[in-house]
């Protein structure tokens, strides 16, 4: 610590504040929680006056950075417990973390960038410090960061992609009385979103507005909505992103938002038909940069060809469709209970109403649409699913679907592989059911086993399924895109969710849980901390163990426990880490949580980042883990 920082220049003045100690670990570069730091200051302040000396300041230095589990991987390869060689590093980073592809200039490197001490760096060894250092780095992070970038094939048709996808993205609270805001368009965009919904009504001045129909959500106007789109769309990827557009307009308003479309977005709105792509879907590859329009569409992509720079002002068709009414009761007149608790409670209520016959209910429903809208619709033809075999025999290549939750999840039971075949066709966006008025979320998963591209959420809603939703995307660069498991592309797919097959080649993980960092202090720090390790699949490869419980401590609880996971479809699991303060009365406190695909891991000592229910980040707050995994 002296070699880099004179600590007795910051001294000069004999003792310092709270406030002062907390610049001098940040000028030390060492991360730390505030409010551990307020109690490890206050129980070295020996004198109370809430001013310490260099003395006691040396000894809150040597409580936030000692890390015993450390000090035993150090001393196991350092030959004399105070120095590594480059050589032992190089031993290290082989046998403890499956550094494959490995060369001497990598530890070098490694060395250079972390070692404080300029006489060790140059000897080419490094100290404890600076291995300390290296642990604590991005470069010792659980996700492995050859999945931080764009490493899919992008040219696969646009059907064979998870799409990032929000619920009524306006919305930024609940559904009846909360506030419309920019504000969801630009955090869901910020977030790799690629598929937004926009609820469209009759505003007036014959200006377009969104809000959630037949509610007190507060309105926006469609163009700002539009404009701030236009804005943020490719900030966080630069593939597409489809407008689903949920129209209520009347003709004349409808034509406003064809103009609005045009005008804001020029020459990325794609108004027609690419070149080699006049009867199949292009992928995102083909689509960068491109905004595509998802809405009803009035005839066939060649009619809309044919009509060209051709002036549709005015132009409008009408037609007859069957709507089904949306159903949320069992057939009794019941309504059907809202989940709670986790979702197994969720898909035992779904399996105790299985055994009663629902009726599909319908209503004829004349539609106005503008030509100058129509025209716009190009891939994303929105078509009304009435089942697997009526779109097998007449959808279109550009048609897609939405599906509410509760019909979908009765689909992903009864006849999976026919959804599985349906999703490899067609684009399927499943959305929540109408008694959410909560904004609350679905378990998102159970359809993404199913191929659905679009499993649309609530991002405004914190929670479970939103930390699946996130830890799903993180892959393939955040870029809101991700390539479906091959078992989900392939037309002579046998692949059923709910029957594994026999022959499958499953992953077994073991995971050794050994301590958490600074985890978020609670009352005094003295949380009573445990760790729950879940994973997220099939049906059968759903599970979660947790740890003991660890007495009055936040700042470094150690566990050394061990979970060990047989993961059958490891292409579909997602792992979730969950830290928790226990709570005997009240239940459990959430303390932070880290989710990602199972594939996305590295392996061997691992730092496991927390983030809060908001999804924010906690840092310094993480678990140490060492991950080990064969298949």
């Amino acid at each position: 610590m002296e070699n880099k920082y004179p600590l007795r220049n910051d001294f000069k003045g004999g003792k310092i504040t709270l406030e002062k100690a907390l610049k001098l670990l940040e000028k030390l570069d060492i991360q730390c929680n505030a409010i551990h730091v307020k109690y490890i200051f206050k129980d070295n302040d020996r004198l109370k006056q809430g001013r310490i000396t260099i003395e006691e300041f040396r000894t809150i230095y040597r409580i936030i950075t000692y890390r015993e589990e450390i000090i035993e991987i150090f001393n196991t390869y350092s030959e004399n417990r105070k120095i590594l060689l480059e050589k032992n590093l190089v031993k290290f980073l082989m046998q403890e973390q499956y550094t494959l592809d490995f060369s001497e200039s990598i530890a070098s490197e490694i060395i250079q960038k972390y070692e404080p001490i300029e006489e060790v760096k140059q000897a080419h060894q490094m100290s404890f410090e600076g291995f300390r250092r290296y642990m604590d780095s991005s470069e010792c992070l659980l996700f492995d960061n050859k999945y931080d970038h764009v490493y899919q094939d992008m040219t696969h048709p646009l059907t064979d992609y998870f799409i990032s996808s929000s619920h009524n993205t306006y919305l930024i609270s609940d559904q009846l009385w909360g506030p419309s805001d920019l504000w969801g368009y630009i955090s869901a965009l910020v977030k790799g979103c690629r598929c937004l919904e926009i609820d469209c009504w009759d505003g007036s001045q014959n200006e377009p507005v969104v809000y959630h129909g037949y509610t007190f959500t507060s309105k926006l106007l469609f163009k700002t909505v539009i404009q701030a789109i236009h804005k943020y769309a490719f900030v966080a990827s630069e593939y597409p992103v489809v407008l689903s557009l949920e129209n209520h307009c009347s003709p004349s308003q409808q034509e406003v938002m064809a103009d609005t479309l045009l005008a804001t977005f020029g020459d990325a709105l794609l108004s027609y038909t690419l070149d080699n792509f006049s009867d199949r879907l292009p992928s995102p590859e083909a689509l960068k940069f491109k905004i595509l329009v998802r809405n009803k569409k009035i005839g066939t992509l060649h009619e809309t060809l044919e009509r060209k720079d051709s002036d549709k002002h005015g132009q409008v068709e009408e037609f007859e469709e069957e709507e089904e009414i949306e159903q949320e009761e069992d057939g009794s007149g019941a309504q059907e209970p809202e989940p709670v608790g986790d979702f197994q409670d969720d898909l035992a209520k779904e399996e105790q109403s299985k055994r009663v016959v629902r009726i599909p209910l319908f209503r004829k429903k004349k539609i106005k649409i503008s030509m100058a809208l129509s025209d716009l619709v190009i891939y994303t033809k929105v078509e009304k699913f009435k089942s697997f075999h009526h779109s097998n025999l007449y959808q279109q290549f550009n048609e897609s679907n939405s599906i509410g939750e509760s019909q979908a999840r009765k689909l992903t039971k009864l006849a999976a592989r026919e959804f599985i075949l349906h999703t490899r066709k067609f684009i399927t966006r499943v959305y929540p059911k109408a008694t959410r008025a909560d904004s609350s979320n679905f378990n998102p998963q159970e359809f993404w086993n199913v191929g659905c591209q679009m499993v649309a959420l609530n991002f405004q809603t914190p929670g479970l399924p939103m930390d699946l939703q996130n830890g799903k995307f993180l892959d393939n660069g955040c870029s809101g895109y991700v390539l479906k498991p091959r078992f989900l592309r392939d037309k002579k797919t046998k692949f059923n969710p709910h029957k594994v097959l026999i022959d499958n080649n499953p992953l077994t993980l073991t995971i050794r849980l050994i301590s958490g960092i600074q985890l978020p202090p609670s009352y005094q720090n003295k949380a009573d901390t445990l760790v729950i390790v879940e994973i997220f699949g099939v049906p059968n490869d759903q599970m979660k163990q947790q740890s003991r419980v660890i007495k009055k401590n936040a700042f470094n609880p150690r566990w050394n426990e061990t979970f060990t996971f047989v993961i059958q479809v490891p292409e579909l699991a997602l792992i979730r880490f969950v830290a928790e303060n226990q709570g005997l009365i009240a239940g459990n406190e959430f303390l932070g949580q880290y989710t990602l695909p199972v594939l996305c891991m590295n392996r061997g000592y691992r730092r496991v980042p927390l983030f809060s229910k908001m999804g924010e980040s906690l840092e310094p707050a993480s678990l140490f883990i060492y991950v080990w995994y064969i298949r």
